[in-house]
């Protein structure tokens, strides 16, 4: 007797069942993780992915698909259910070796390690806050490039954030600006299970989400029931049909749905269920079978529909862009080099030339510098955390960015740093966009998770920190920063660039955007520095690209000492020089802007510009940790370790020994023991 093939209702159940069993098994296996998100959330996954979510499994880098991006990144299995489900490149093996060496299932979520993972999530409110620049991107672009007739950027960011997430600051700061901005095109879906790791959520809060998000200016729907897939559907579809403003879904779930003892208790949130319960619950599911990792074969052909569904949108979008590229060759190409992260040819001739530019702070020379590069780069936008003016960071002609001229090139984060942060690394993912944006250096503390995400993904985008040290002044220790560039020079593959005048300044805004594999950052100044003579010996900046150089070789050509010296201290280091050939004493001086750089530099030229034996002496208004490093242990600093005070900048340099006669003490303290 032949079998009557499943039902429809049958084959949904299963293929939501799926995602549960690879969340629990995946957990169990690895001993370690969080099943009880993916369990809660598996009807939402189904619903999302299968019928709202315009995806390919055989491209995911398809520039025209939507975004989904998954905040609450210890639910990774979650993801990875979908992923494989779906049919992306992501096999049973590697799901049976979750959380493993080697597999590309880690604990969490690593965009370009994991096929279909759009950010790296974990640290929580950086997904949510990803998917206003995801967002921004999308709007900005499609007003660049869509024509009458040719709509070919028209997608949406969607994602799943979790109580934590909302509890994060940097939840408020992005939630706000995207209301702000009226970014119809994203939704956040908020898994409402009102457990953490502690408990219930009573313990930490009673924040009202619906009245805030509304307060914020988004709109807000319901699903009181997270298993009511008709209803999750029907929200869904209210969240599309409206693009004036962004929407929050509250789900209501029950963390662990389906485990019969374990079902909304904070033990299901991050440790496995244990292998009775996994069982119990399978049982309890009337799942097909107890064995681990088992799927049914009727399911997986309904998740695999996906394959057909994606490649059919692709196809038609492909379509579309065809037609476009016969109408407006010129703006698809520049589209399509944008989509692959590649700078328009030429736009380094935009770059003006400072050479004989008049003694100035390096803020105000990075601001001329990036009215050249943003001229010669059309996709390059960005702005400052209310600080455009200070920074230098406006685009002159680029117009403002906001919900009614959503083709503006400057953004207004307001006083945001680490949503700006976390947006930049959005709009950097979405691809098609330089970003930059600005703030005080002292403030970098307050983006910095966003900018080691950003390392950890390695995006071009590029950080203008300006006021870099105790030469801002008058307004005292706490805005004068001490152990910032030591702290950010401690990010793997973030790129440091602290430039002395005006030519090393152009020199490393073309470092920071010919630096394709991570973040940089410009330290400047707000103090004037002057134009050092490059006629007259100096040697030309373009050797920041080696990171550093001898600037001015010792006047016999043989050095008695090195002095080290980075920005605004260059000008001290050279004034000593001078004065050290008076008494005798031979000193070469290097620029060294760019530790990440010179690390990167063959021995042979490290050693010729720091040659090994020579007294050392490094100077730089911050923390000397580090230094060492490049002047040995027996080498001297001349820094602060301490903070300042407020003052004209000059009386600080004087009072607390950053000067050239400081140097030269520290030179002849060497040389004599």
């Amino acid at each position: 007797m032949q079998l009557a093939p499943p039902r429809v209702e049958e084959i949904e159940k299963l293929a939501m069942d799926a995602i549960r069993i690879l969340s629990m098994d995946a957990v169990q296996a690895a001993n370690s993780g969080h099943p009880g998100a993916p369990m809660g959330l598996a009807p939402l996954g189904y619903v999302l992915w299968t019928r709202h979510l315009r995806h390919n499994p055989r491209d995911p880098r398809w520039s025209g698909r939507d975004r989904f991006v998954l905040s609450a990144g210890h639910a990774s299995m979650f993801l990875y259910s979908l992923l494989h489900l779906s049919g992306y490149d992501l096999p049973l093996d590697e799901i049976r070796n979750f959380r493993q060496w080697g597999s590309r299932t880690p604990g969490h979520p690593e965009f370009g390690h994991t096929p279909g993972v759009e950010t790296t999530t974990g640290p929580l409110g950086q997904g949510v806050g990803n998917t206003v620049g995801m967002a921004l991107a999308e709007r900005w672009l499609a007003q660049r490039y869509n024509r009458p007739g040719h709509r070919i950027v028209d997608h949406r960011t969607w994602a799943v954030c979790s109580d934590g997430d909302l509890m994060e600051g940097i939840s408020h700061e992005a939630a706000e600006i995207a209301g702000h901005q009226r970014l119809g095109k994203l939704t956040w879906i908020f898994d409402d299970n009102r457990i953490t790791i502690e408990g219930s959520t009573d313990l930490a809060t009673a924040t009202d989400q619906r009245r805030r998000f509304e307060g914020y200016g988004w709109r807000v729907l319901g699903v009181p029931d997270g298993t009511d897939t008709r209803a999750i559907d029907a929200a869904l579809s209210e969240a599309r049909a409206d693009d004036e403003r962004p929407t929050l879904i509250v789900l209501g779930t029950r963390i662990g749905e389906g485990s019969p003892n374990l079902v909304g208790r904070a033990a299901t949130h991050g440790a496995p269920l244990g292998a009775e319960e996994v069982a119990a619950t399978k049982r309890n599911l009337e799942y097909p079978s107890q064995e681990a990792f088992h799927l049914d074969d009727a399911a997986v052909s309904h998740w695999r529909k996906q394959r057909e569904r994606g490649a059919r949108l692709q196809t038609e979008w492909e379509r579309r862009f065809e037609r476009y590229r016969r109408d407006w060759p010129a703006l698809a190409a520049e589209y399509e080099a944008g989509t692959r992260g590649e700078l328009p040819g030429g736009w380094e001739d935009s770059l003006p030339d400072l050479a004989d530019a008049p003694a100035s702070a390096t803020r105000v020379h990075s601001g001329k510098v990036l009215q050249g590069a943003a001229r010669g780069i059309p996709c390059m936008i960005g702005g400052s955390a209310d600080l455009g003016g200070s920074n230098k960071t406006d685009i002159v002609g680029g117009g403002d960015l906001l919900a009614d001229s959503p083709g503006g090139r400057i953004i207004h984060f307001g006083v945001r740093e680490h949503a700006m942060g976390a947006i930049m690394n959005g709009m950097a993912l979405h691809g098609g966009i330089q970003p930059f944006g600005g703030t005080f250096l002292v403030f970098s503390d307050y983006m910095r998770p966003a900018i080691r995400l950003a390392a950890l993904m390695e995006l071009p985008v590029i950080c203008v920190f300006t006021h870099d040290s105790i030469g801002l002044g008058e307004d005292g220790p706490t805005h004068q920063p001490i152990e910032h560039l030591a702290a950010l020079r401690a990010i793997p593959g973030l790129l440091d660039l602290r430039p002395a005048d005006g030519p090393e300044t152009v020199e490393a805004w073309r470092a920071a955007l010919r630096y394709r594999t991570g973040p940089s950052f410009l330290a400047l100044t707000r103090q004037t520095v002057p134009t050092i003579d490059r006629r007259s010996g100096a040697a030309p900046a373009s050797g920041l690209h080696r990171g550093a150089y001898i600037l001015r070789e010792a006047p016999a050509g043989t050095p008695d000492a090195v002095v080290i010296a980075s920005g605004s201290e260059v000008g001290a280091a050279l004034d000593a020089q001078g004065s050290l050939a008076e008494e005798g004493i031979g000193a070469r001086v290097v620029s060294m802007p760019s530790w990440r750089l010179f690390t990167l530099q063959e021995t042979a030229y490290r050693n010729e510009v720091l040659p090994p034996g020579v007294p050392k002496v490094a100077v730089e208004a911050g923390s000397t940790l580090g230094w060492e490093r490049w002047t040995g242990a027996s080498g001297a600093w001349v820094g602060l370790d301490h903070f300042g005070a407020s003052a004209p900048s000059p009386e600080l340099f004087r009072r607390f020994g950053i000067t050239a006669d400081a140097v030269r003490r520290a030179v002849r303290g060497l040389l004599t023991g």
